[in-house]
């Protein structure tokens, strides 16, 4: 199992890396499933990525207790908010835009119903 496994990290992080960069592809779900599988396959993947200065924190922070940042909260509402404008005004089928917006929303509650990293007081 462990080829599958970081054979599905590194399509993960390659997915991540490109949401970075395209609107409407998300980078953090992609980073926390690459985590997930390179830590059962590839403890080497599993420290670069926690060590890494991008990746590292948002993986952290969600082995720490599923914590979600407020600027990756918000960072996502506004690229879902964006994306359907564009998908009401370019798709030809209404019932469409409807149903993606709607499990876009669905997504957000759940994302902004997940705690916050405390403040570290140092």
């Amino acid at each position: 199992m462990r080829l599958p496994l970081m054979a599905f990290a590194v399509a993960c992080v390659t997915l991540g890396v490109i949401g970075v960069f395209v609107p409407g592809l998300p980078t953090t779900v992609f980073i926390l499933m690459a985590g997930w599988a390179a830590a059962r396959s590839s403890p080497r993947f599993h420290r670069w990525l926690h060590d890494h200065r991008l990746f590292g924190p948002m993986l952290r922070d969600w082995e720490a207790g599923g914590y979600v940042s407020r600027k990756s909260k918000w960072s996502a509402a506004v690229t879902m908010a964006v994306c359907a404008v564009v998908l009401f005004l370019t798709t030809p089928m209404p019932w469409v835009a409807e149903a993606v917006t709607g499990l876009m929303a669905v997504v957000l509650i759940w994302l902004w119903c997940r705690p916050e990293p405390p403040v570290s007081r140092s």
